[in-house]
């Protein structure tokens, strides 16, 4: 897609990535992370079908941390995903509290919550400066009619998140505080390695309390699992700087029967 063409894939500089344009012809790498990639490049599309799907995308400028892609009740219209920058998505209980639902990274899926009811059943907020490419739904509906490929697509992207709810219901279940933070951890590992980025050094783009509420877990809680794994020599922190300098304890940690859900989770 051309409204991805010259998008620079960007990061926080612990994770060494430079600020390299890409174009679609030399950008598996940038795409190849990206939930668009089946949209942008489906198996055996042609030069006539990415024009296609080029014209459909539009890219937003950089919006800055707070921002709403969606609120919980807008009508549902466009697919959203993020190629810098991290998003929550969260609905908000009668108290007005919020409940966390997911963090999104760059290259994940936002917006087919309203696909059922046509709006959206939950709000996504950024949590840093963010830059979306925002798919109007109506016309990629249009454009997979040209395209079949992008019907089966959209129904493996489908697919993929009801996978990756299940997994994380199964994570945050019965489990205790520990185990439900070292599978977060994990989940984070696996999806920054994805990316091209380091398995065991990044940055936590969301708040410890944002981290609390996706838990289930009180703030106190959380800084004083973060502590104990520093003071074990597990995690290194600085800020919101992890360094996780014992990935196979970290595993332990999880518990194998755990393992299912980190992997379907960093997917």
């Amino acid at each position: 897609m051309r409204a991805i063409l010259a998008v620079r894939q960007t990061h926080r500089t612990i994770n060494g990535v430079n600020d390299t344009p890409f174009s679609l012809r030399n950008m598996q790498r940038a795409c190849g992370s990206c939930s668009l990639h089946e949209l942008c490049l489906p198996l055996g599309v042609n030069s006539s079908d990415i024009d296609l799907l080029e014209k459909i995308v539009h890219r937003s400028r950089p919006l800055p941390r707070g921002k709403y892609l969606f609120r919980e009740g807008d009508p549902f219209t466009s697919i959203f995903v993020a190629r810098s920058g991290a998003v929550k998505s969260f609905a908000v209980g009668r108290d007005g509290s919020e409940q966390v639902i997911a963090f999104h990274l760059p290259g994940e899926l936002l917006g087919l919550d309203g696909l059922t009811d046509g709006v959206h059943a939950a709000s996504a907020r950024t949590l840093e400066t963010v830059s979306v490419c925002e798919v109007p739904f109506e016309r990629l509906e249009e454009t997979a009619r040209q395209v079949p490929a992008l019907q089966h697509q959209l129904l493996r992207l489908m697919s993929r998140q009801i996978t990756q709810r299940e997994a994380q219901l199964l994570s945050l279940g019965k489990q205790s505080p520990e185990q439900r933070l070292a599978v977060l951890l994990l989940s984070l590992s696996a999806r920054f390695a994805q990316r091209g980025y380091s398995a065991t050094r990044f940055v936590l783009p969301m708040a410890r309390i944002d981290i609390a509420n996706f838990l289930g877990l009180a703030a106190e809680t959380v800084s004083r699992l973060l502590r104990r794994l520093q003071d074990t020599r597990v995690l290194a922190i600085d800020g919101r700087a992890v360094d996780i300098l014992d990935l196979p304890e970290l595993h332990a940690l999880a518990g194998a029967q755990l393992e299912t859900a980190v992997r379907e989770l960093g997917r």
